[in-house]
């Protein structure tokens, strides 16, 4: 009689700042075992303060992966993640039951536990007619063709990131098909099972944490963090919250303060869409950080 696979996956996942490492942390000591991160800007060696990285303690407590894996002039895709995931996790497995994949991009949760449909290659052309409508006319334009040709995508993308937005209006005026209905196939069968946990706070509690966290950032040295990487600023892996507000503001758009309210409050945005896309998938099991424990995990893995 087959039981189904014998190894497990056990996802942390969750909104920016909502304790996602600490809970992790815990979970890879009770089980004895590592962390990969699917949090699409902590592979990146520099960025650090403002991608809220594990800090060298917490790296220390727990062998962790994809964190400082790459860099900014690397492309490095999720489908890269997936395929270089799943061979990390072949080898982890052989000396490990279970093994912890922590982070709040859902894109990367799927693409370890799911898989996807092959994406379809746009039509040569497109992406430079994107980039070149996004230079003439800004982002705005491609955020609303969008919400109107894709409404599902809209409402989980970071439709702040021009690189995601872009990459799904190429799919779409290549085919004509929504990008998100490529993302609905059977998914691929895993030789091990994934068990999902998300962790979650009051709305108001979660804002709090979020802006304090930002404070703590700065403190840390954000300014000249971003202040060292402007040279890069053209790459996509640059092009995301809390770095873009701060090139804003050397550029003279906006004064410090301003700029800091805006990470605050796209932050804030960004883990609602977070929310938005993890409320989705029926497999999650919802947690306050303090119920995650090593033994409220183990009954959740024997349902």
């Amino acid at each position: 009689m087959d039981h189904g696979p014998t190894k497990t996956l056990l996802v942390i996942a969750g909104p920016t700042a909502s304790g996602k490492t600490a809970a992790a942390i815990r979970l890879a000591q009770h089980f004895n075992t590592a962390i990969l991160s699917a949090d699409s800007r902590q592979f990146y060696r520099e960025m650090s303060i403002g991608t809220a990285k594990p800090d060298a303690k917490e790296l220390e407590a727990a062998q962790h992966y994809f964190i400082d894996s790459h860099s900014i002039n690397e492309l490095f895709s999720v489908g890269d993640f997936e395929k270089q995931g799943l061979a990390l996790l072949e080898e982890l497995f052989k000396v490990h039951d279970v093994v912890i994949l922590a982070g709040g991009s859902g894109l990367y949760i799927k693409a370890l536990c799911e898989g996807f449909d092959s994406i379809p290659q746009a039509n040569e052309g497109i992406r430079e007619q994107l980039n070149q409508e996004l230079t003439e006319k800004g982002l705005p334009p491609l955020q609303e063709e969008l919400k109107t040709v894709d409404p599902a995508y809209y409402a989980e993308v970071d439709i702040n990131n021009p690189q995601r937005v872009i990459r799904a209006l190429e799919v779409y005026r290549t085919t004509g098909q929504p990008f998100s209905s490529y993302r609905k196939a059977a998914s691929n069968p895993r030789p091990f099972k994934c068990v999902k946990i998300a962790l979650d706070l009051p709305r108001e509690v979660l804002y709090d944490r979020i802006n304090k966290r930002v404070d703590v950032m700065v403190e840390q040295g954000l300014v000249d963090e971003v202040r060292s990487l402007i040279p890069y600023r053209h790459l996509n892996a640059l092009n995301t919250v809390g770095y873009s507000e701060l090139f804003d503001h050397f550029e003279g758009k906006t004064d410090l303060k301003t700029a800091l309210e805006l990470i605050k409050q796209n932050t804030r945005r960004f883990a609602k869409r977070q929310l938005t896309w993890f409320r989705k998938d029926k497999e999650i099991h919802w947690l306050t950080p303090d119920e995650v424990t090593g033994q409220s995990v183990e009954a959740l893995m024997k349902e």
